[in-house]
């Protein structure tokens, strides 16, 4: 086997019994994830990255590890606009605690899947059409300058949201208190519940988010295993990373601009590789001095 044929099947042997052990121990059904509980799901999500990272260095070498690196920390640091919308959804639907966790795996695991559909779609469009590389390099520019210069009022509001006007339209659904079920039967009709709107709502939500995030990483790397495997790291501990950082994630004001600045560089560094090549570790030194320094701003300068 090929050293990316290993790393492809240690990467899902490890994936596999993480999802295993993560459900066994961690998760149970209809009780509230703990935040001490949910300190230790991002610690372990987030070694098994690093471990990873440690094994691409050792059998892929260190360019395609550190491409990794880079591409999970961009990854996860996109999540947080994830999270805070996660936040506004089960606000507005009034959704229990204790449903949380179950809601959320559902839905992060639907996310995978497009994501995956999103990645294979990506690598093959690359390979065919390489200038395609610099239409994404222009949308990340484009992106990075509308997040810098977002107005804190431009927040996102449930209901307006494609998935929930599509399915209250087109599908039977009840908002009544359904305990925790995704479909009831009524009157001999199935409906689907709140319940079931929401997960759709969060897979919805990371697609259009994974808009943002794909050819970022597409720009850090195109080797569809730094690709996949950064994605996939970085989606699954979203999870914990939700119930770790739900009551402080409004606390990190200046996050958005950090990331700005971010695919601002990603873009202008995919844009600019005819002309020059910029080592990786360059690009994971920008990546963690940005994300880094805005997040010390944020704690230091709370906007009023």
């Amino acid at each position: 086997m090929t050293p990316i044929q290993w790393t492809y099947l240690i990467f899902s042997i490890v994936i596999v019994l993480a999802l295993v052990f993560d459900l066994g121990l961690f998760s149970k059904k209809n009780t509230k994830t703990t935040l001490r509980t949910a300190l230790w799901q991002s610690i372990f999500w987030v070694g098994l990255a690093v471990m990873f990272f440690g094994f691409m260095w050792f059998e892929d070498g260190a360019e395609t590890a550190i491409n990794f690196m880079s591409a999970y920390l961009m990854e996860k640091s996109l999540s947080m606009d994830n999270i805070f919308v996660f936040i506004l959804i089960f606000s507005f639907f009034k959704i229990k605690e204790e449903h949380y966790s179950r809601v959320l795996l559902i839905g992060i695991l639907m996310a995978l899947v497009f994501r995956a559909i999103f990645i294979s779609v990506g690598v093959v469009l690359i390979a065919r059409f390489h200038w395609i590389l610099y239409l994404f390099g222009a949308f990340l520019l484009y992106t990075g300058y509308k997040m810098f210069t977002a107005k804190a009022d431009d927040e996102f509001k449930p209901e307006e949201n494609v998935a929930y006007r599509f399915m209250n339209k087109y599908l039977r659904v009840t908002h009544e208190e359904a305990h925790g079920k995704f479909v009831v039967r009524k009157n001999n009709k199935v409906y689907l519940t709140t319940l079931s709107v929401v997960v759709v709502m969060l897979a919805v939500t990371d697609i259009i988010f994974a808009l943002d995030s794909i050819p970022a990483v597409f720009a850090i790397s195109q080797q569809p295993v730094v690709v996949y495997t950064s994605n996939i790291f970085a989606v699954l501990g979203l999870r914990s990373l939700f119930f770790l950082l739900r009551g402080a994630v409004d606390k990190f004001d200046y996050l958005p601009q950090g990331i700005a600045i971010v695919l601002i560089y990603i873009g202008l560094k995919m844009l600019a590789d005819y002309f020059i090549h910029i080592p990786v570790y360059v690009s994971l030194l920008v990546i963690v001095l940005c994300l880094g320094g805005s997040i010390w701003y944020s704690l230091r300068h709370q906007k009023k």
